[in-house]
């Protein structure tokens, strides 16, 4: 039920969700024009702000350049890569597929032929009431893993968990098993603040090696470009910058949550 929970209630809060919530209730109270007009242009002003590239990319920054690639080379005896990047083999797909969050793998990949880990462990499970139960995201990434070269010898599945606090804690029980508590952490920039201090909880010596970074530095020094068209593209809202503040603020609530919940 939590785990139902957890992944309904803050559609309600997200940008979409909330604005539809407001315009709802505008209809409801149509009769009180004062009422009503404020909902809407609340509804409005939501998703002008989120929708605005200004507002999407300072949030995502305030995530993503928290862990930020080390220079020096890295090393431990055991790379964690979470789930979340591939999309099962159901047809027509004729194989598995990466999503737009794939890169994590081909940086894990990178890492473990640049020699900075012996073992990669391979984090996902399916929620069963949206996932087929056959195919986890572990399994899933790793048919992608071993076409990146790496061998089968060198994976370890961990295909229970359904959240990030449950991919800390059965990870940790896999790693402490054989005697590791030091990891290289893999998965998306953004998702990195929340990840690490769930991992550290758990008693492991955490190195962060995000990927799949939205914001560049040429694309925030371009973003605030005094440029007129650039001005008028990134500040008219659009789908793209929309789905980036919910990402954002997925990760915020968790955080929240998971604070909440002593996970943290």
């Amino acid at each position: 039920m939590f785990i139902f929970l957890s992944k309904l209630l803050p559609l309600f809060v997200y940008p979409l969700g909330l604005s539809t919530i407001l315009i709802l209730f505008a209809l409801i109270f149509s009769k009180h024009q004062k009422i009503s007009k404020t909902l809407i242009i609340l509804s409005g002003l939501i998703l002008f702000l989120s929708g605005n590239r200004w507002v999407s990319y300072s949030l995502a920054r305030s995530l993503e350049w928290k862990y930020l690639p080390q220079q020096a080379p890295i090393s431990a005896p055991a790379i964690v890569v979470l789930g979340g990047g591939t999309e099962s083999s159901y047809p027509p797909r004729t194989a598995v597929e990466v999503n737009s969050a794939g890169d994590r793998m081909i940086h894990a990949a990178d890492l473990y032929h640049a020699g900075a880990a012996p073992l990669i462990v391979l984090s996902g499970g399916n929620i069963d009431w949206m996932d087929s139960v056959d195919k986890s995201p572990a399994a899933d990434m790793q048919q992608i893993m071993i076409k990146l070269g790496v061998p089968e010898s060198a994976i370890l599945l961990q295909p229970k968990s359904q959240n990030t606090h449950e991919d800390a804690v059965y990870c940790a029980e896999l790693l402490k098993a054989r005697g590791i508590n030091r990891i290289i952490l893999v998965t998306t920039a953004m998702h990195m603040p929340r990840s690490v201090p769930l991992f550290e909880k758990q008693g492991l010596i955490v190195i962060p090696s995000p990927a799949d970074f939205t914001i560049t530095e040429d694309g925030w020094q371009r973003t605030f470009s005094p440029n007129f068209e650039t001005l008028l593209t990134n500040i008219l809202p659009n789908s793209s910058s929309l789905g980036l503040t919910t990402t954002v603020l997925k990760e915020y609530l968790g955080l929240v949550s998971y604070h909440f919940q002593g996970w943290l």
